[in-house]
């Protein structure tokens, strides 16, 4: 377990306004998608970050079959490449070719030069989102034609930094 880490950010921001690209495999077979719900704290007495993937996009495969994810964050000359890999699909090419960035090859995940902040996570917990136990205007608003997300709580094993 992971017990000298800093990470200092606007947590209610970072996700949101920031964005952010969460990355699950290992070379040659990965994928990545921009992120903008999540959340970071203490679980279990373990630094975690909190992640939300629908079932119907690519990277919920990866997130499955993997034991690690990373979270990665980048500056605002990054926004435009983060919009490209939230729209397009890993299963119909290579987004990340088109979306200019270099990926980085880690021993458990992968990220990307361009990363202002990487968090490796290691995969503690997961669980899909019941929609009997949400309020109805977010059913409504998110969950009428797709499943709901499966949530996934990372360790923190590493904070890689540029």
């Amino acid at each position: 377990m992971v017990t000298e880490m800093k990470f200092e950010v606007d947590s209610f921001g970072i996700y949101d306004k920031d964005w952010a690209l969460l990355t699950a495999g290992e070379e040659g077979n990965y994928n990545t998608m921009t992120i903008s719900w999540g959340g970071l704290g203490t679980l279990w007495g373990m630094p975690v970050a909190t992640v939300y993937v629908k079932p119907v996009r690519y990277t919920h495969q990866f997130m499955e079959e993997n034991d690690y994810f990373t979270i990665s964050f980048y500056p605002e000359e990054c926004r435009q490449a983060l919009g490209v890999l939230g729209t397009l699909s890993g299963r119909d090419g290579d987004k990340v070719a088109r979306a200019g960035l270099t990926p980085r090859f880690l021993e458990q995940g992968v990220t990307f030069r361009e990363a202002r902040v990487t968090l490796l996570c290691r995969k503690v917990y997961r669980q899909d989102l019941d929609v009997s136990r949400m309020p109805k205007g977010v059913v409504s608003a998110f969950y009428e034609k797709e499943a709901p997300h499966t949530m996934y709580i990372g360790e923190v094993v590493e904070i890689l930094e540029g």
